[in-house]
């Protein structure tokens, strides 16, 4: 499957804010957007006028990094959030949050959503008792997520709660640090999306 494999600070970069791509590391000084909050590259302090395409071009680039996800799996969410009725670009973000890989980084079990896919297709996650090892799935309202109950497991788990402690949790989503299980209140909506996205511009682009 084809992946980006490049430095994924670099990406933060780019896109001027923390996109939690590198797990533990974005928790501390060291973060690449701390440090430098120019774009990356020789020509990164150059000031230059974005076009209209260019804006609705980092748009798309900034979500479709956040949820770690490639162009042709991009345009299949946007072709099915252009048919369901309602607002497009709000019901893309919405089926993008419902992401099994993206819950499990809500719930912070994983620091980063790159490590939160590599726990789901480990197997160590349960949707409703049930082994679900695909990413992509997307959770439906009351859906109970819980961890395998091995020692180890749970403690990385709880490692990782405890570092992600600063990182506020959805209302949409409720966390039972004890039991390290988590439950699907309600369907997202675009309230509970706190990262400054433009999601309309997302729209233009494919709608040209």
């Amino acid at each position: 499957m084809a992946r980006y494999t490049g430095p994924s600070c670099r990406l933060c970069r780019r896109e001027a804010t923390k996109l939690f791509l590198k797990g533990k590391r974005c928790y501390t000084d060291k973060c690449a957007v701390a440090k430098r909050q120019t774009p990356p590259g020789m020509h990164g302090t150059r000031r230059t006028k974005a076009s209209n395409y260019a804006l609705q071009l980092r748009e798309k680039q900034k979500v479709k990094r956040t949820y770690g996800i490639l162009e042709r799996q991009f345009r299949k969410y946007f072709k099915k959030a252009a048919s369901i009725k309602g607002v497009t670009g709000e019901i893309l973000l919405q089926l993008l949050e419902r992401r099994l890989d993206n819950v499990i980084f809500n719930l912070h079990f994983a620091t980063s959503r790159t490590e939160a896919r590599q726990i789901v297709r480990h197997g160590h996650i349960l949707v409703n008792n049930r082994k679900v090892n695909i990413p992509s799935y997307l959770v439906k309202a009351d859906d109970s997520i819980t961890t395998k109950q091995k020692e180890k497991s749970i403690k990385r788990f709880k490692d990782n709660i405890e570092l992600c402690k600063d990182r506020s949790i959805p209302d949409w989503i409720e966390l039972n640090e004890t039991e390290v299980s988590g439950k699907i209140s309600r369907i997202p909506n675009r309230g509970d999306i706190e990262m400054p996205i433009q999601e309309h511009l997302i729209v233009e682009l494919y709608s040209k």
